[in-house]
């Protein structure tokens, strides 16, 4: 007896440590692997993203340094006096402008990277692929210590520090990823583009002071005037005028003394060129611009240039076109979309969805016979939604018409209606919806398909399409939930007396004899299926059998040939 409680509770111990295992191992199979060959998958610590806010964050910053030195050093070389007068002051920022350029080096060796599709979070791995990038050595050049050169040349030369502009890719890529995150692009290229123009006229009007002190201040006309005028000592005074001067000569407005050295002849033939290089660039830019806004108008609201040939080729009456324009002006005023599913075409089907589903989601979840619906139904239901938009005193369906879709009123009101179109029974607003049973084939439905009521736009009515044959095609897929459409369908025509259950229950019960009819035709055709199968063996053995007698034969007559041709050779002897 001992023994026999002994071993079982041996047995009872191990089926608990097998218990156990098995919930160990469950817990081990619902955690994320770690993938020792993709180290993206394994636990990310102070990784940045290329793709995340965090490192647009960063790149946002590192423009404040490198449009510090673009505009600065250029400035500071030139003009002398503010190298002097502000000295302490320029250290200070410079050596900040450093810390961060030396800040952004040891970003990027924690900066991941996309292999073969994952981002890369091993450190290891990163800073083997930006010490081999091309990148990695612009940005060692770029913080090199020339600074050592202010022994040999002095402090008050900011030209030692040219190499911090070797960092100037870094404001090329925020510029990038700006343009594709905010919402108003256009803007900001007009905005870049003005920036980059600034700058040039910036550094221009510094060369145009510098090569005024290389001439001699007030030597000519055209050079700065002397400094020893009050007037024209100022610093602020001094700027502005080369400013000014250099956007006379790079807008090339005119009024601008001639020339009188061969110097300033060299410097006026340059920035001609640069005029004209500059004039094509901003006009080619504006020309984009405009053209993207052309572009995205057209792809967003119908073009309205076409139906007005077209009314004007065919002379449309005039109150006809009111209606026309009066329906394009409110599409435009009120950003109105009826091309959705075009402008979203060139997405991912997934991530389409999930745009969809967002924007349309809340409105088709308000239709009765869709609630409670599963999730996947809704979410292909959604990407068939059709936006149309109805103008003031337009019929959406009028009673007698053959329903080929259901409506959903997302703004707006619309008027249930009498055959006169004046007397109103019910006014239909914002979530409603109508025609629902039409597209449902519902046995026993008394009115059919057909419509049994005028519905006329109050206003401008924005609602959603739904197609029966898309419906359809929707539901071949999810049959519980066609049951389950169908079902609820019949409850609202019990509620509104417009279901013969008698004529419902004849068609069910046609319907189960044509199902049954098909059943025995299938069963019939696999017992015919299978007397064929047989038959064609029986054939194909019959025709082996056939071949091997044929073959037997005629290797019997050979014989009996070679036994005659023995014959005759011997009676010929």
């Amino acid at each position: 007896m001992n023994a026999l409680t002994q071993m079982m509770s041996h047995r009872a111990m191990r089926m608990k440590e097998e218990v156990k295992m098995e919930k160990e191992e469950i817990k081990a199979w619902s955690k994320p692997m770690e993938n020792t060959e993709h180290p993206s998958t394994q636990k990310r610590a102070w990784i940045l993203d290329p793709a995340g806010s965090w490192y647009y964050a960063w790149l946002n910053i590192m423009i404040i340094p490198i449009t510090y030195n673009w505009v600065t050093i250029i400035c500071r070389s030139c003009f002398t006096e503010m190298q002097h007068k502000y000295l302490p002051i320029w250290l200070c920022l410079d050596y900040l402008c450093d810390i961060l350029y030396i800040m952004d080096i040891i970003a990027n060796f924690h900066t991941g990277f996309l292999q073969e599709g994952i981002l890369v979070t091993d450190k290891r791995l990163i800073a083997s692929y930006y010490s081999r990038s091309s990148t990695f050595c612009w940005d060692l050049l770029s913080i090199l210590p020339t600074d050592f050169l202010y022994f040999k040349f002095g402090l008050h030369t900011p030209s030692v520090r040219v190499n911090r502009f070797l960092r100037s890719h870094r404001l090329f890529e925020s510029f990038d990823r700006t343009e594709t995150r905010i919402s108003y692009p256009n803007v900001f290229r007009i905005s870049k583009l003005m920036a980059y123009i600034f700058v040039v006229i910036h550094w221009n009007s510094c060369i145009y002071f510098a090569l005024s002190s290389y001439v001699g201040f007030g030597k000519d006309v055209w050079v700065y005037p002397n400094i020893s005028d009050p007037d024209f000592g100022r610093l602020g005074r001094q700027y502005l005028y080369s400013f000014y001067f250099s956007t006379l000569i790079l807008t090339t407005v005119g009024d601008i003394p001639p020339p009188m050295q061969e110097e300033e002849y060299i410097f006026m033939v340059v920035d001609f060129l640069i005029a004209v290089l500059g004039f094509a660039t901003i006009m080619g830019s504006i020309s984009s611009v405009v053209t993207n806004l052309n572009s995205a108008d057209k792809s967003f609201y119908p073009n309205y240039d076409q139906v007005k040939l077209y009314m004007k080729m065919y002379k449309v009456n005039k109150s006809v076109k009111k209606k026309v324009i009066a329906w394009h002006q409110h599409l435009q005023i009120n950003k109105k979309l009826t091309n959705e599913n075009q402008i979203l075409q060139n997405l991912p089907e997934k991530l389409r969805v999930e745009v969809a589903v967002s924007v349309h989601l809340p409105t088709l979840s308000k239709v009765q016979i869709f609630q409670h619906c599963e999730k996947g139904l809704l979410e292909e239901l959604v990407l068939k939604l059709k936006p149309q938009v109805y103008s003031p005193g337009e019929y959406v369906c009028k009673k007698g018409d053959i329903g080929r879709e259901m409506y959903i009123i997302k703004d707006g009101k619309l008027a249930v209606v009498a055959d006169d179109g004046i007397t109103q029974f019910a006014v239909l607003g914002e979530g409603m919806y109508f025609g629902e049973i039409s597209i449902i084939n519902i046995k026993g439905n008394t009115s059919g398909n057909r419509r049994t009521a005028n519905i006329k736009s109050i206003g401008y009515s924005d609602l959603f399409c739904l197609s029966k044959e898309d419906l359809k095609d929707v539901l071949t897929e999810y049959p519980d939930a066609k049951a389950m459409l169908e079902e609820k369908g019949r409850e609202i025509l019990l509620k509104m007396n417009k279901l013969d259950e008698n004529l419902a229950a004849e068609l069910v019960a046609k319907q189960q004899e044509v199902d049954n009819k098909v059943r025995r035709l299938e069963v019939n055709l696999e017992s015919l299926q299978t007397k064929l199968a047989r038959l064609l063996a029986e054939l194909e053995s019959n025709a082996v059998k056939m071949c091997q007698r044929i073959k037997c034969l005629e290797w019997e007559i050979s014989l009996w040939e070679e036994e005659g041709s023995k014959e005759e050779l011997h009676d010929g002897q």
